[in-house]
């Protein structure tokens, strides 16, 4: 086996990690915590992941800072799908504080699936919070409107993280998927404690060090929904990866769109703004966070079994 299907296809071993020496102060964080609701066998579609600061249920869309250093330099990515696993798990943006939930169609729970030769998702894949792409916003490098969700994050570090972990990451590149016709930006970013992040700086070191990962990467996102009968997603810039600069400046982008929604600027459509810690019209108190909480029953009413066809191997062909 070569080198580059070797490192997609085996899980990476837990190591110890190095810290990363960060040339601007990382602000000191919060810890985060969370509680799950609605519990199932394992599955269900009432089950919920809530993020706790404290003793206090914050929103992880909007509660959680995007940025973790004083210079921006590191970013805080909130982790929704672990590396190797199916369950197509999200941010609820629609729902009260926003909790992690697993996506759902047509009444059945969501799975990836398995296309030769990757198993399960081959990042840590998950999300930036107080960031927006506006359905409303045209993007000037794509042509195409946003898809109404966080700016996803694919985590390229060699440890398996845990659902709902909150990870400082650096910033290495992007990827413009064209995902049904709207942009869906796919940033590339590393733990900043990996014992490779002082080795990766930029787009150009991911090749360097991880060959074949990027690669990868474009086939993984083009080919994931073809075994449920849709075409090949398409890419902008000739699904060629923009560097590290580039990458930020999406960030900045839709942070500021983000902001516009919360200051009231922007329609903010299906999007549930309800927040702990900012200044807005939809700010809610900790009793509050708490009542919407607690109405959801502990143990799930609605559980799913994990069906058998989420380990079978799809072969495609472009």
């Amino acid at each position: 086996m070569n080198f580059c299907l070797s490192r997609i296809l085996s899980p990476f071993k837990r190591g110890s990690s190095s810290k990363l020496l960060i040339s601007a102060a990382v602000r000191p964080m919060a810890t985060f915590t969370t509680e799950e609701r609605g519990k199932g066998r394992p599955y269900s579609l009432e089950s919920r992941i809530f993020f706790k600061r404290g003793d206090t249920y914050v929103s992880p869309f909007h509660d959680i800072p995007l940025y973790a250093s004083s210079d921006n330099s590191v970013l805080n990515m909130i982790v929704e799908i672990p590396r190797w696993t199916n369950a197509k798990m999200e941010i609820s943006t629609s729902e009260p504080l926003n909790p992690i939930k697993q996506d759902v169609k047509k009444g059945k729970l969501r799975f990836v699936d398995n296309c030769f030769p990757y198993h399960g998702y081959i990042w840590n894949y998950g999300a930036f919070p107080q960031t927006w792409e506006y359905p409303g916003h045209v993007d000037p490098n794509t042509g195409c409107k946003g898809d109404n969700d966080p700016l996803d994050v694919c985590e390229i570090g060699s440890r398996v993280a845990k659902r709902g972990e909150v990870v400082q990451v650096k910033v290495l590149g992007t990827i413009a998927l064209i995902d049904e016709g709207e942009t869906d930006w796919k940033i590339i970013a590393i733990d900043v404690n990996d014992k490779m992040a002082a080795s990766l700086n930029d787009i150009g070191d991911v090749e360097t060090h991880m060959p074949g990962l990027l690669q990868h990467t474009v086939n993984w996102f083009k080919i994931y929904k073809m075994p449920t009968g849709k075409p090949p997603n398409q890419f902008a810039f000739n699904a060629q990866p923009k560097d590290k600069a580039f990458a930020h400046n999406v960030i900045s982008t839709t942070n500021q769109q983000w902001r516009s929604a919360i200051d009231g600027n922007t329609d903010k459509g299906s999007l549930c703004l309800s927040n702990i810690t900012l200044s807005s019209s939809d700010t809610i108190s900790n009793e509050a966070a708490a009542g919407i909480v607690n109405g959801i029953p502990v143990e799930s009413t609605h559980s799913q079994d994990r069906p058998d066809t989420v380990d079978l191997q799809h072969y495609v062909k472009i």
